[in-house]
């Protein structure tokens, strides 16, 4: 059993979904970053979603676009980011997933990275722009060779099929994008979620966690009732953007991390 795995086994014992925060790595420097993804550690994070910066992020929304950018010019790499990871695993045995964009993987050698990835401590990789049928022509055996669970996206606008594929191709969680268009904090979750979750966790062995846009204790709650696991990711990139060079940033940011995390408890049983 994976760390993922794990978590989730452990979640549905305790009855609850899991707590999912995202930040870009590296934003607005790595040693800042490494205090703020050990702050989401504290606070309760359940699995810890760290974005590659990248310079065309055509899946994000301008919050984490702009977070991208600020890693980008403090320098920040793909082997700064696997060196962050490995920094946050001595520390904590939260399990990792990144978030990235193939470009990154592809420059580096998809196996050079599984390899990398792995000796760094990650536990699981989400590629937003690769889907299952071109992963599986090298993406997906390097990183099952090393342990590594592959984790892909469903949205509102995915068919049969494509739900088949992923439930075929996805190992640890598969992320359900809780709305078309891109990442960002939205003031309401759409009415048809609850249907559309119900829809796909019939067709899926794997857990469901659902993102984008969840910004609320209110609605990370809403959430926590109808999927396996919760990402919040913008509303925490932004918090960073407005307390930019302010001293009590990473203690700003576990507080609200804190304060998200508490809307997954409880949470009922899979039906």
């Amino acid at each position: 059993m994976s760390g993922i795995e794990h978590v989730f086994t452990r979640c549905r014992q305790e009855k609850r979904a899991a707590f999912i925060p995202y930040l870009t790595g590296g934003d607005p420097d790595l040693e800042t970053s490494a205090e703020l993804l050990a702050a989401l550690a504290a606070a309760g994070a359940d699995i810890i979603e760290i974005g590659v910066p990248f310079s065309d992020p055509i899946a994000d929304g301008p919050v984490n676009q702009r977070a991208a950018t600020r890693a980008l010019r403090a320098g920040t790499s793909l082997a700064g980011i696997l060196d962050l990871v490995a920094g946050l695993r001595r520390d904590t045995d939260v399990p990792v997933v990144l978030f990235s964009y193939f470009n990154p993987i592809f420059v580096r050698g998809v196996r050079e990275f599984a390899a990398q990835a792995a000796d760094s401590g990650v536990d699981g990789v989400l590629c937003v722009d690769l889907p299952p049928g071109e992963a599986a022509r090298g993406f997906t055996p390097a990183l099952r060779e090393k342990g590594l669970d592959t984790i892909f996206l469903l949205s509102p606008t995915s068919t049969r099929d494509r739900v088949r594929e992923v439930g075929e191709a996805a190992t640890g969680f598969v992320y359900y994008v809780s709305r078309t268009g891109v990442t960002g904090v939205q003031t309401e979750l759409a009415p048809e979620l609850r249907r559309e979750v119900k829809r796909v966790r019939r067709r899926l062995q794997q857990p469901v966690a659902v993102g984008f846009g969840i910004s609320s204790p209110e609605q990370v709650g809403a959430v926590a009732r109808i999927a396996d696991g919760v990402v919040v990711g913008s509303a925490l990139v932004r918090l960073v953007e407005e307390r930019l060079g302010e001293p009590d940033l990473v203690t700003v940011l576990q507080a609200e991390a804190e304060r998200l995390a508490a809307g997954v408890h409880p949470h009922r049983k899979r039906g």
